[in-house]
């Protein structure tokens, strides 16, 4: 995967995990199609998920820092 895709990745995946974490989305998604009970778990599934995802971008961006530069 190239450091442009990977970063893209990163950067995608964090936004939503960050919507879905800090702003009441999922709860209200989930509370109208009746499956409020799930409300007590996302916690332990979003915050990981936005963990992994940063690290992705941190990943992405010391491999694009190490890559060598083309003349």
């Amino acid at each position: 995967m190239t450091e442009k895709k990977l970063l893209l990745t990163g950067v995608v995946g964090a936004a939503v995990v960050a919507v879905c974490c800090f702003t009441p989305v999922l709860v209200i998604l989930l509370g109208a199609i009746g499956l409020s009970a799930w409300l007590g778990w996302l916690d332990y599934v979003l915050l990981p998920a936005l963990a992994i995802f940063l690290a992705v971008i941190a990943y992405a961006l010391v491999r694009r820092a190490r890559r060598p530069a083309s003349n």
